[in-house]
């Protein structure tokens, strides 16, 4: 008996689950991308989105890792096709995602990390809201902001500036977010996001034949 139940379509270990895009936004020098890497060494199932971007690949960058290279005629193309799930114009080059590998992930039960602002998130949201799963990071003050910032050492204090005056703008839009962490301590951060991340991956309507499997423990199967 025992073993038709593990051979059985309904058995609870064949529940398949469809994917869900996780959205971590923040300032710059809040921890966004930090938390991120954590995430993605921890965790197989978790797949870093690679945005399409019309600008040159610089030094050390790799076709399908860091972006894909597209021409900006061709990236026009993408935009007319509807092939984005979100794009922008940033300092004359275009940076967006395209739909169709995020969807396939999703459809074969992977999970999708997203680092994008608040503009992309909103154009997601507009798609795909029951796929998606928000995260903004804040800084615990904007004293130890304006602190790791300068402490990276990859910006000049003119930039620094502007990424301070750019901060106020985009935490504004904290509200439009489904979770809000305060990044006071990196280890906790990465935790309470891998926390987040498996009871989103619990929730009931991500997971496929769920029905049928409570049909078949309700008939005595």
């Amino acid at each position: 008996m025992a073993s038709q139940q593990n051979t059985s379509p309904q058995s609870a270990d064949q529940i398949r689950r469809r994917g869900l895009m996780l959205v971590l936004s923040s300032p710059s020098g809040a921890g966004k991308s930090s938390i991120s890497r954590q995430l993605l060494d921890a965790d197989d199932n978790l797949f870093l989105s690679v945005s399409a971007t019309s600008r040159k690949r610089r030094p050390g960058e790799v076709e399908g890792v860091d972006y894909s290279f597209v021409s900006t005629e061709d990236f026009q193309l993408m935009i007319n096709g509807q092939d984005f799930m979100e794009y922008a114009k940033v300092f004359d080059h275009y940076y967006g995602t395209p739909k169709a590998p995020v969807e396939k992930q999703l459809a074969e039960g992977r999970d999708v990390l997203f680092d994008i602002d608040w503009q992309g998130t909103q154009q997601i949201k507009a798609q795909a809201r029951d796929d998606l799963v928000s995260v903004f990071i804040l800084p615990p003050s904007i004293a130890e902001l304006e602190r790791r910032l300068n402490k990276r050492g990859q910006d000049s204090p003119e930039t620094v500036a502007k990424r301070m005056s750019k901060a106020a703008d985009e935490m504004s839009h904290y509200p439009e977010y489904d979770y809000i962490i305060v990044n006071h301590d990196l280890d906790q951060s990465v935790a309470r996001v891998k926390a987040i991340l498996e009871a989103e991956r619990l929730k009931r309507d991500r997971q496929i034949g769920l029905t049928d499997f409570v049909k078949n423990l309700r008939d005595g199967h």
